[in-house]
């Protein structure tokens, strides 16, 4: 098996009412779910990494909490492996690199929350080992920003770190072009 979804940080705490909602957080979910039936459909590997927060003074996805666990969009089936980490990097301190590995696995299509952290922390960590990567755009999302005074919408959070990975760290694509093998 040469290529496989890889499904970062769908949780609870990123929807509404939860403790980090982030914004399009529905409709990313959405896209990322049809992204899983597909490949469930066509028998194709599928992850799933989940963060649990351990520092001190963290307010959200809290182990043992309903905030910390996989939305219900896209909830593992039996058999795909879930990959917890405490780090923006799903490669850091997890079994996700050998599991890459023993499994053959050269190719990734990623999808996931919070596009400006964990994904693309996520994304550049695997080009750097030498993963071949494709992102869901639409199955991303994220959240307004501050800096130096100015606020920075979650739009233009998003374009911009999507901007930033399309072509040399990942090809990116809508969920629809990527089950449509464009």
């Amino acid at each position: 098996m040469d290529n496989a979804l890889l499904i970062v940080d769908i949780q609870n705490d990123y929807f509404p009412g939860g403790a980090m909602a982030l914004e399009g957080a529905a409709e990313a979910a959405a896209a990322a779910a049809r992204l899983l039936a597909g490949f469930r459909a066509r028998g194709a590997s599928v992850l799933h990494v989940r963060h649990l927060s351990l520092r001190p003074g963290a307010a959200f996805f809290l182990p043992g909490t309903f905030g910390a666990e996989i939305h219900e969009s896209v909830r593992p089936s039996t058999g795909e492996p879930v990959f917890e980490k405490h780090f923006p990097n799903s490669f850091r301190e997890t079994g996700l690199l050998d599991h890459l590995k023993a499994n053959g696995i050269a190719r990734l299509v990623v999808a996931g929350m919070m596009t400006h952290l964990c994904i693309d922390t996520t994304v550049r960590a695997a080009f750097d080992l030498g993963y071949a990567c494709t992102l869901a755009h639409d199955a991303c999302a994220t959240r307004a920003l501050a800096f130096g005074g100015a606020q920075i919408a979650a739009r233009d959070v998003q374009l911009a770190f999507v901007a930033a990975l399309d072509g040399l760290f990942a090809r990116v694509r809508t969920a629809e072009a990527i089950l449509a093998g464009s």
